[in-house]
């Protein structure tokens, strides 16, 4: 364990901060303020996709003051991995979707198959309207055809950790978004 502890706090020293708290603070009260904008009338469900998506999600609610219910899936492709490859559900909303407005908050618009098949699950348990919203939209071309209807901020395509992301289970904790140094 100690190996470990000590493998991640070099990651952490050696790691580049991307995006600070105030600039995450900053992008929260727009994406906060277009949310309440777009939403404000709808009494919609929010929902939380763990684990990943707890930080944003909670940032986000912070800057919404309209009815809303919240509620949270979680479905993974990556685990405990740096890479991911087929979608695992692991637990699915408990709240009546049908005829909901819907706002999916995840970490990270990484290549978007995560979202989409989320999306297309809300879809065809009855929901309304789903809207999107994630913290980081990483750049780059390997991306479907989808876009969140709420980004916080965009990234260079890099690994990165922090507020809500992890580096093997750890960092989701940190305030600043990092990325690992490039070797």
């Amino acid at each position: 364990m100690i190996n470990k502890i000590n493998d991640l706090n070099t990651i952490l020293e050696q790691a580049d901060c991307l995006v600070s708290e105030k600039q995450i603070d900053s992008a929260l009260d727009k994406m906060g303020e277009q949310i309440t904008k777009d939403l404000q009338d709808t009494f919609p469900l929010v929902i939380c996709v763990m684990n990943g998506g707890l930080i944003p999600t909670a940032g986000i609610l912070e800057r919404l003051s309209f009815p809303l219910e919240l509620d949270y899936v979680h479905a993974t492709r990556y685990g405990m991995e740096t890479e991911g490859t087929s979608l695992k559900w692991l637990s699915y909303p408990q709240t009546d979707i049908k005829d909901r407005d819907i706002l999916i908050i995840d970490d990270i618009f990484d290549q978007g198959h995560t979202l989409k098949a989320i999306i297309e699950w809300f879809e065809q348990q009855g929901a309304n309207k789903v809207y999107t919203a994630t913290i980081i939209n990483k750049l780059h071309n390997r991306k479907i055809n989808l876009t969140p209807n709420y980004i916080g901020v965009e990234v260079e395509d890099r690994f990165l950790f922090g507020y809500g992301m992890d580096y093997k289970g750890a960092f989701r904790n940190l305030k600043g978004i990092y990325a690992i140094k490039d070797s």
